[in-house]
């Protein structure tokens, strides 16, 4: 029979929990904070993280600093935040590519992207866009669909990232047939396109805007169009109704995190992602702000990317290079 003083005691626990949390919080951070980056220093990614790094110093008064951690296609550095001690000092920007698509592509990352990650803050939407080389005489997307549809299995498309080919895969599935030509990354690629080896490209925004006007853009895979590139059209709206397929970044951090500190960092980016030279920043790197989201709309849409992306990944038989 269990003790009246001990059912007291664990009773108790949650409380000195929520006290020890609670304290935690009063003290932090007290010395410098790191935010992994899964991938090389200098890909976009990188570069807004190291944006949101210096505003998070002087929000925290504290330093800030990012850690690039690169490898197989992201899921090394972000298996090694996943083990990091939960206490509000390791961050990780988290992005599409390693907490939607690897979990579904790969039977190992090393880490869970639901259970062992509580997120912060959504940090970004990344578009994709579908790109020609004038000599294809293609104007628009619709023409690219028609002619697709009319010349099967001959248009050749280069992809340079998993998002790409879940773009494309996600097109052919409204029965437009296309042939993926995967390169090692974005620069390889628009060579590929500029040197009229592939006549279309599909890459993000950010990688191929510098390429605008010796490329032509027909259409971006958000929703609606973006701020920075207010005449380029959608693909939903050039015949693919409901089509919506972008990259993000989220700040998260290892779970377990104090909910206290989890809070205290998820306002001050809701305060810097406010800030009109944060929307400016993004938007001149290709990227458009993403929506303020609390915590639970935070988890559900994290929870819906992933459940999106596996279901487009499985129908499409898309596997892992």
């Amino acid at each position: 029979m269990i003790s009246s003083g001990f059912k007291r005691w664990l009773a108790a626990i949650p409380m000195a929990l929520m006290c020890m949390g609670t304290a935690l919080a009063d003290g932090y951070p007290d010395k410098p904070l790191r935010i992994i980056v899964a991938y090389p220093p200098g890909q976009s990614t990188d570069i807004a993280t190291r944006y949101f790094a210096a505003k998070l110093s002087g929000a925290l008064n504290q330093g800030v600093v990012v850690e690039n951690r690169a490898g197989a296609f992201g899921n090394i550095g972000t298996a090694y935040a996943a083990r990091a001690t939960p206490d509000g000092y390791t961050l990780i920007m988290g992005a599409s590519g390693t907490h939607a698509l690897n979990p579904a592509l790969y039977d190992n990352t090393g880490f869970d992207a639901e259970k062992d990650f509580d997120p912060i803050a959504a940090t970004a939407f990344i578009p994709m866009v579908i790109s020609v080389n004038p000599s294809a005489n293609i104007n628009s997307l619709s023409e690219l669909i028609q002619m697709a549809r009319t010349r099967p299995d001959k248009i050749d498309v280069a992809v340079p990232s998993v998002t790409a080919q879940l773009v494309l895969e996600t097109i052919k599935l409204q029965k437009v047939p296309l042939f993926a030509i995967k390169y090692k990354g974005s620069g390889e690629a628009m060579t590929a396109l500029l040197g009229d080896q592939v006549p279309v490209l599909i890459d993000t925004v950010a990688a191929s805007r510098a390429q605008f006007g010796k490329i032509k853009p027909l259409a971006v895979t958000s929703a609606k169009p973006m701020s920075a590139l207010p005449d380029l059209k959608t693909v939903s709206q050039q015949g693919l109704d409901g089509f919506n397929i972008v990259a993000w970044n989220a700040l998260m951090a290892p779970r377990g995190i104090p909910v206290e500190i989890r809070d205290r960092l998820a306002t001050e980016m809701r305060k810097i992602l406010a800030l009109p030279e944060t929307a400016k920043a993004l938007q001149d790197l290709g990227f458009e702000p993403a929506p303020p989201m609390d915590h639970n709309q935070l988890v559900a849409w994290l929870r819906s990317e992933r459940t999106n992306a596996a279901t487009t990944i499985r129908t499409a038989n898309m596997k892992a290079d």
